[in-house]
Order: C-alpha cells, then structure tokens, then sequence
C-alpha cells in the first residue's frame, strides 16, 4: 500500500497539470479567436483571464501581439516593455519590442532590444535576421547622412542603391 503523502503529492500534481491545461485552452482560445478576426473578443478574454492570473507571460505575450498586429503600437510597446521589466530572461519580448522600434525608425533602440533578446538567447535566428535589418537600416540612414554632408560624394549612391534594393525601399525613402 502505497504512503498517504504519494497520494497528495498526486493530487496536487493532477490540480496543477489541469491548471495547466485550463491556461493552454485559454490561450489557445484567444489565438484563435484573434486569428478568426474577432480580436476584440480575444482581448475581452485575454483581459479576463489575465484580471485572474496577472503574471501569465504567455498570455500578456499574445496581448502584446495582437495590439501590435491591430496597429495599437503605443499599447503593444507598453505591454512588451512591462513583460520585459518582469521577465527579463525571455527574449522574444525583446525581439518584437524591436520590430515595434524599428517600424517606428528608431533603429537604435531596436538595436537595443534586439541585443537584449540576443543575450537572452543567442541562438534565436529571428532576433539575427531582425539585427541584420536594422543594420541595414542604420547603414542606409549613415550613407544618406555622407550625402548630406558631402553631395559630390561618388561611392555612397551605388551603396544606398544596393541597400534599396536589398530591403525594396523607394529612393525617396531613405531613412
């Protein structure tokens, strides 16, 4: 006969794999009601379901996510820099505080982000394909700076071409 504590350890173990299990449906549920276009519905859920369980990172993630895919970018870079406040370990926060940035044209604070999320993960290969881009990015905005300060500059529009070409950026565009 097996020990009365093996028996609670059980229990609590069984409450916790449900617990478990009831957030993963959440969240699950809200992804997909935001993929299904009612995103004001996910939110509702979201906010519901994070009033219960504030410190959730998966589900203030996907708040994250859907403000910004809402175009809410005010919303999504405050909710993105709290979750990096409180987790700081997690790099795609970081990553998608980034893109945010970058959208914005603040490469340098991309950059930023982005070496946090690099430190948090050095191997996570959207976080590198993202510095690439705002390298990139910084690269066009100091070449379009040598035009400014010297216009008969010869070998800067040839690297300005290719970077346009690189990212499909309009001439008149140059950050």
């Amino acid at each position: 006969m097996r020990h009365p504590r093996f028996w609670l350890i059980c229990l609590v173990l069984a409450g916790l794999m449900g617990c478990g299990v009831a957030r993963a449906d959440e969240l699950a549920e809200v992804q997909r009601l935001h993929a299904a276009g009612q995103t004001d519905q996910a939110m509702q859920r979201a906010e519901k379901y994070l009033a219960a369980k504030p410190k959730d990172a998966q589900m203030r993630f996907a708040v994250g996510v859907m403000l910004a895919e809402t175009r809410r970018s005010a919303e999504a870079v405050s909710a993105f820099e709290r979750l990096v406040e409180d987790y700081p370990e997690l790099p795609e926060p970081y990553n998608n505080l980034a893109t945010l940035k970058a959208a914005a044209g603040d490469y340098e604070g991309a950059k930023a982000s982005l070496d946090q999320a690099l430190r948090a993960n050095p191997n996570l290969a959207l976080a590198h394909e993202n510095m690439g881009d705002v390298q990139l990015m910084l690269a066009m905005r100091a070449y379009g700076r040598v035009l400014q300060i010297e216009p008969s500059n010869n070998s800067v529009p040839a690297k300005l071409a290719l970077l346009r070409q690189l990212l499909k950026v309009p001439a008149r565009a140059t950050p």
